[in-house]
Parts: structure tokens; sequence; C-alpha cells
């Protein structure tokens, strides 16, 4: 399988929620859970599941390297990398000390002895904690914001501060830039130094609960990208997570949690789920307690680490949790409520595959166009195998969205793979299936030269009208398989950006079957090792290169940091004999007519141009690395960015009524605020928002579509060179009648 989820997406979307019934006190948490005992040390199960995955990594990998010095120099750099990528941390002085590990961590591994690896993370927990601490004794004193000086804050090719004093007026000059950020958006000094002090504070709690786990997953990370950037080590925990992300669901009550301040607070409430049905819980609970059964102790979680709380509520379907809440509308000295709940197993359907429609009108026709919007190719392996007839699958959801949108007589579907990683290799392969009647999809290429030919065997196509797949730089592994199997197809055109270039295929390996002993709480975790390369049927690969577009839209300028490109390590391209496969359509007969089309229309478009003009300031502003801390000279900085951003917010109004925010990003003015210190009900209100502004991408590439039917529908000639398999199947997906713009609806 290819499988490439974002880990910090999936906390985001999985962790499940809280609740409680009747009042009942709580009990200290446990010990260890509030802060980690210095120096964490590794264990024995930690030794053996590191030698365990270098004979996996060393033997079986793709691109097979020997654990030997040369692989410890590259190991040694992506972990002092993953630590301190910034150069923020460490001096040179502490990179003197560790030189020598330089060629130990090959050793470290095999002779099951991790002290090295493990005392460059106790350091730097320590000067993470001094840091803050120094940054925090600043805020007593002010700083002179008269002072002519910058800040460069990118430091991702800098050198490590020469000493003691170097590093001190670096994290000097951080500091005040957090402060002005804060100043220039009208906060007083008083109010300054509290937001910031309490924002250092969290930052010494969070890195204090750091544990031995987290040290051995960045180390073990440390070494599984070295070999490739897709091969990742998970721990018991990340396994679990990643599993929870493939078959989008869990067994849990039904929320999503995050951490604000010392609370996990409840910020979604999954519908149909326990927390949903219970009427108890809601957006904005803060869970300050926890108790197994129906008669367990409560126990105090007040500061724990989110994943912790995670855990505890988490459980076997039909074991009983009981949670104490501090509800959303009390202050923090209001009464709690205890909520008991029976966790049931719960979808995950944020990340499931969703449709739309959009009615498109130009002139004096209107045609709908249906949107498959697929996050990712998601599949329960383990409920498949068991013969469960309502396992979950990307196909299959697709297929029954496909036969909605049939039957609200859409003309034409467009399937957005925009930010789509990845997923199951089986997925791409049967969705592909829907929109082609048989044939190849994807060759395979396993590390001893063997190739596999992947296909469609099923006669006939679930939607077989007019079609596009939009994609963008985040569209990977997975979605440039289907992507990249329409286009040598000829079965629908492929918009967008040029994709990430990611051609390899990944396993998981379970490192507990091959643990010693009978324990049947998982130790050892996973390996998702890279066995394999894919390629397209016309013997390409999309390795390095990825899918490029039909129709390009313009590019967001991440190509210099975000793709496959990017990475030191990665393959090659290189490709192969095709497979035997004949195109179904020829749709260059009307590719330049529709790039014609489109050019005209986003010349003229006011939703384009912005788009256009706001990417040009995104790329001018993440090109900047260096900034004034000078309070004057960022004020009229400070002046000319607002008058950017009130020009796009009025624009944005004016074309499809919301400010132009988006979600997880920060605000069109810098609040000098973090995610978390902001309002859940403003961030949450900005999310709703984002997600109904217009989407000039998704418009275009529906209107391209539009283009299309009309063209076809214009010329049976045409129809028959651009349909598919010659319009055998296709009469039913374009006849519905034209209904004029101006017709009731």
């Amino acid at each position: 399988m290819t499988l490439r989820p974002s880990l910090a997406l999936l906390l985001a979307l999985v962790l499940p929620a809280a609740h409680a019934q009747a009042q009942a006190p709580a009990v200290q948490g446990e010990e260890g859970h509030k802060a980690s005992t210095l120096p964490l040390k590794s264990t024995d199960t930690q030794a053996d599941a590191a030698q365990l995955s270098a004979r996996f990594l060393t033997r079986f990998h793709y691109d097979a390297k020997p654990l030997d010095d040369v692989m410890s120099a590259k190991i040694y750099k992506a972990y002092f990398d993953m630590l301190d990528g910034e150069k923020v941390f460490f001096t040179q002085a502490d990179m003197a000390r560790f030189e020598p590990l330089k060629t130990k961590f090959d050793d470290a591994i095999w002779n099951k002895d991790l002290s090295g690896p493990f005392s460059v993370f106790n350091l730097y927990v320590r000067r993470a904690i001094d840091r803050m601490n120094f940054a925090r004794g600043l805020l007593k004193q002010g700083f002179d914001l008269t002072r002519e000086e910058n800040y460069t804050y990118d430091r991702e090719h800098a050198a490590w501060p020469a000493d003691e004093t170097a590093l001190d007026d670096l994290w000097r000059k951080r500091t005040k830039n957090d402060w002005l950020r804060l100043k220039l958006a009208g906060k007083s000094d008083e109010d300054i130094r509290k937001t910031l002090d309490k924002r250092y504070a969290g930052y010494i709690d969070r890195v204090k609960q750091l544990d031995g786990e987290d040290a051995f997953q960045t180390f073990m990370n440390a070494y599984a990208e070295t070999t490739d950037p897709h091969t990742d080590y998970l721990g018991p925990r990340a396994a679990e997570n990643f599993d929870i992300a493939m078959k989008l669901s869990l067994e849990g009550i039904g929320a999503v949690l995050q951490a604000r301040d010392e609370y996990t607070q409840i910020r979604e409430v999954v519908p149909g789920g326990p927390a949903d049905k219970s009427g108890k819980i809601h957006v904005g609970d803060r869970i300050v307690a926890l108790g197994q059964g129906t008669d367990g102790p409560m126990v105090d979680v007040i500061g724990w680490r989110l994943d912790d709380v995670v855990d505890k509520i988490r459980g076997k379907k039909d074991t009983t949790v009981r949670l104490e809440i501090l509800p959303a509308d009390v202050g923090l000295d209001g009464k709690h409520e205890l909520i008991t709940l029976v966790r049931k197993k719960v979808s995950i359907e944020e990340q499931a595959a969703k449709k739309k429609i959009i009615e498109v009108k130009d002139g004096d026709v209107t045609r709908k166009i249906g949107v498959i919007d697929l996050p990712t190719f998601y599949s329960d392996f383990g409920a498949r195998r068991e013969g469960d007839k309502d396992y979950k699958s990307a196909t299959r959801d697709v297929a029954k969205l496909l036969g909605e949108l049939k039957t609200a007589g859409v003309q034409g579907v467009v399937v957005d793979l925009r930010n789509n990683g990845g997923g199951s290799l089986a997925e791409a392969n049967e969705l592909t299936g829907l929109f082609i009647d048989q044939g190849p999809v994807v060759q395979v290429r396993d590390a001893r030269g063997q190739v596999e030919v992947q296909g469609d065997d099923e006669a006939g196509l679930t939607w077989s009208g007019p079609m596009a797949v939009l994609v963008n730089r985040g569209s990977a592994s997975a979605s440039e398989i289907f992507a990249a199997a329409i286009q040598d197809y000829g079965r629908g055109l492929i918009i967008g950006e040029p994709t990430f270039g990611k051609g390899t295929v990944q396993n998981l390996v379970d490192l507990d079957r091959f643990a010693q002993g009978d324990s049947e709480k998982p130790q050892y975790g996973e390996l998702k090792m890279t066995i394999a390369e894919f390629f397209r049927i016309n013997g390409g690969s999309t390795q390095l290169k990825g899918v490029t577009p039909d129709i390009q839209f313009p590019k967001n300028g991440d190509e210099k940091d975000f793709g496959e490109s990017t990475y030191d390590n990665a393959l090659p391209w290189t490709q192969i004999q095709p497979a035997p496969y004949s195109q179904v359509a020829d749709l260059t007969a009307y590719l330049p007519q529709l790039k014609t089309r489109h050019d005209g229309r986003v010349a003229k478009s006011p939703a384009w141009q912005l788009m256009l003009d706001e990417l040009a300031q995104y790329k001018k502003m993440r090109d900047q690395t260096t900034v004034s801390l000078n309070l004057a000279e960022r004020q009229a900085e400070r002046k000319r960015q607002d008058a950017i951003q009130a020009d796009f917010r009025a624009r944005h109004k004016a074309i499809d009524g919301t400010d132009g925010s988006l979600a997880g990003e920060e605000s069109p003015l810098d609040d000098g605020l973090n995610a978390n210190e902001r309002s859940l009900k403003a961030e949450l209100k900005q999310e709703k928002q984002a997600k109904n502004a217009k989407d000039p991408e998704l418009q275009e590439t529906a209107h391209i579509l539009f283009d299309a039917i009309g063209m076809i529908k214009a010329n049976p000639k045409l129809a028959a060179e651009v349909l598919p398999y010659g319009g055998k199947f296709s009469t039913a997906a374009v006849t519905p009648p034209e209904k004029p713009a101006t017709q009731p609806r």
C-alpha cells in the first residue's frame, strides 16, 4: 500500500472526546503524567525494537543500505535537524561535544545501547527549558523598541550559535519579535508580559512532559527517514493513530479534542457518536478528570498531555468511561458535571469522501457538475479481511456518491484530490475501475526488479460521462496513481498544479509479531517501510516528476520547500516498459479549445485575479526571512500590510461575502497570538467561513467541464473522440436536458 496521511492532521481529526454524569471528587493524576523524570532513559524493549527495525531496513527495504558509519552520519544530521532545525537550542560547543556520536549511532542500534541518542535528547530538553526561562526573564525588563536591528527568523541554513552569549542574543531577538507582534496588535505592555509569560510557561510544561517514547520515536524516525523520505517508525501510540487514519474509525466516545492552556477541550462532537447521543457534551467543554468503568477512581487530568488523555478515553467497544466536565459556559470556578458514556465504534466522517453539486451558468445555459471530495484513499483492511460486508472503503463510498450524483442529473464529475496525500494502493486501483471498463491501472516493481501489473478486471463503469481530476502539490502517492491512470487512458482531464512526485510503495511491518515473549500489549510498534516503486501504465514514473496536469493552474510557490524533489535522499526518476493498454478516448481533440476558453475566462474573472494577487503576496511574504525589530519601522510595514489585507478583504466580500480568512492560518491582520491562544469560538467561526468561501480553482474546473460538455453536445464527431470508448457507455451521462439560467428552480 502507498500511505502518507499526516499524523498531525490525524491527531486533530481523530482524538475522541469526553463525558460524565453525577458529581464525584477527582484524585491527583498518576505519577509521571504531569512531568517526566529526567534524565530520560531507554528501555530494553526500545533497544530490541531498534535492532529489529534495522534488520528489516538493511535486508528488505526497496533500496536497502547498510547500517554503518556512513549511515550513522546521516542519522546524526537528521536527528539534530528534527530536534533543533532552527539552531536555537544547541551551541557550537554542544555540537563539538556530540561530534564523536556521528559515527556511533549505528553501533547504538546494533549493540542495543541507546544512551548516546538519549543523551542528545536529554540535553535538548534541558536547553529548551533554559531558553524559555531566559525568555521569561527578559519580559520583566522589556525592550528598547527604538534600536535599529533586525531578526532573521528563517534559520534553516544558519550556523549554530557560537556560544552562550550568542545564544542569549538570538533569544533576546526572538522574544523581542514576539513582543513587537503583540505591540503592533494594540496590546498594552502589561498584557504582553502576561500573554508571553503564559505562552513560555506552557512551552516549559509541555517540554517537561516529553518522555522516553518521544525520544525513541524521534531517533528512530531520524534513522527510518534517512533510509528514504517515506519510511517511518511508528511507536505503539503512533501505530494506533495510523491505523485509525486508514480505517476512518475508532472505539471511543466520538469527539475531537485539543489542548488549551491546562485543559483538554472539546473541539468537535462527532455526529452519531456516544458523546453526541448523550446530549451532555458540547464544544468548548473542558475535561478535568476521568474514571474507568462505573466505579473506578476519578483521576485529575488537568495539565496532562493531550495524547495521554486520549489514551484514557479510548477503549474497547461497550466499555464505560466517566468524564468530569467543566462546561464551556461557566468560569474556572464553575460547577463540574460528571457524565458516563459507553464507548462505541465511531466513524470519522470528516476524512471520508463527500459530494456536492455546482451549478455552472454561462449565458442562457445552466449545467450541474458533481464534485467528489476525497481527502485520502482509506480502507479498513482488518474488517475487509474478516469479511465485514460494511467495511470502510474509499472506492465503495465514491461509487455510492456517483450513483447519487447520477440520480441528481449531473452532466460531469470532478474528483477533487487536492491535498490528498495518498493511502491504499488497492483503493487507488479499484477507484480507477469506477471510471474505466477494464484494463491495467498501475505497475509495481519490487526490490528484485520484478514487475507486477495491477488493474481493473470487472467490466463496466460506474461513471461514464465527462470527468476531471483536480490536483495540487499536496496530491501524492495513491492520488498520483489514480490521476496518472486517468490521464494515460485519456479518460478525463487532469487540472491544477503538478503533483507531489511520490512514486514509492510502503508496507506496514508489525514488529510485535517478532517479539520474544507472550505479552499481548503492543511494545515494538510498526515499521512503515518502502518495499517497491510504482510506475504508470505508459512506463513512466511519478517519482520526482509527479503528474503534470493537462490544464495547469498557477503554482503557489511551495515546490521549493514541499514535494519529493526537496528530499536529498529521494529515489531517482526511472521508467520501464509500458503495460499493454489502449487509450479509451483522445482528449487532445478538444484540449486546445478548452485551454483557450479557460485562459480567456480567468483573464476577466475577479475571483481568479484576487487569487493570483493573494498568491503573489503569499510568495513575497514567504520569501522574506528577516524583520526589523524597530517599532517605527514595523509600524510602517504594518500599515502597508494592513492596506493590502484590507483590499483583499473588501474584494472577497464583493465576490463571496467573506473576509477571506483561512482556517489554520494567521488572521488577515496579525494579532500576535498563537493558534491555541485565540478564542475557540472565533477559530471555529473562521473555519466555517473558510469552508463557505468561494473556491476559484474548483469553480474554474467545473466551468472547464461545462465547456467540454457543451462541445460534446454540439459535435457528435468530437463526442466520439473524447468520450470513453467512443461514447459506448456515455449517452445517459450527457443527455439530461439543458436548463436555461432563467428557468425557476
